[in-house]
């Protein structure tokens, strides 16, 4: 007589055991304002301010990555100072920024029903701290990485991290996120990829990395969620 399989207690049968979640641009609506800090620090220094499209691309990178990026012009020994005027700008309205509409509902959902959830955000970890605070998510969350304290995307070491850490297999985990970088993290760690476009990058660079699917609306994502995770 064939034995019924062993199943780990107390992890959920779902599609996706654990669900990542990047921060700014998919859960937080921030993405407009990093990019209006960076670009408001460049100016403070007498640096050419980076387009929109140039500033919101850098989205989801560690800090010095984004900056090495969005202002090429910026000797290495002035990143500390471009660091400080860009923290001033985008911490004088943090407070003001929002979750995405339904946003909150969701995760509370995806808890409820027995899904681990995770971060893995281009945050610090003082940074991220203070938005898991803010929003009022924080208790949900089962685990958390932070740019300061891995690779930056698109390495997979927050992911790779985050499933060993929580005893997770690469085909029970789904990475979400608004940017290329995400995805190609996610496709690195060799985990499912689940695009929005409601965040820093537009859909048609999204959909050139393949994701399952890519979602124009926070709506839209809660209700893939609800179906098909």
């Amino acid at each position: 007589m064939v034995e019924p399989r062993q199943v780990a207690p107390n992890k959920p049968q779902k599609r996706y055991t654990l669900i990542v979640f990047d921060w700014d641009g998919t859960l937080l609506d921030s993405a407009g304002a990093i990019a209006r800090a960076i670009q408001a620090a460049s100016a403070d220094l007498g640096l050419p301010v980076p387009s929109d499209e140039r500033a919101r691309h850098v989205i989801g990178l560690g800090l010095v990555d984004a900056l090495r990026h969005a202002v090429p012009e910026l000797p290495e020994t002035d990143y500390h100072r471009m660091v400080d005027r860009y923290r001033h700008h985008y911490l004088s309205s943090d407070h003001e920024l929002a979750l995405f509409a339904g946003t909150h509902e969701m995760i509370a959902e995806l808890h409820a029903a027995g899904h681990w959830l995770a971060v893995a955000t281009g945050k610090s970890r003082i940074g991220l701290n203070r938005a898991l605070q803010h929003s009022g998510l924080g208790a949900y969350f089962h685990a958390t990485r932070c740019a300061d304290e891995c690779f930056s995307k698109p390495h997979p070491a927050m992911l790779m991290e985050l499933m060993d850490e929580l005893g997770v297999h690469r085909h029970e985990c789904l990475m979400i996120g608004d940017t290329t970088h995400d995805l190609q993290m996610a496709r690195n760690a060799g985990v499912d990829a689940l695009a929005v476009s409601f965040g820093a990058h537009p859909a048609s660079q999204l959909k050139a990395l393949q994701p399952l699917a890519c979602l124009d609306t926070p709506q839209a994502l809660r209700t893939w969620l609800q179906t098909r995770a």
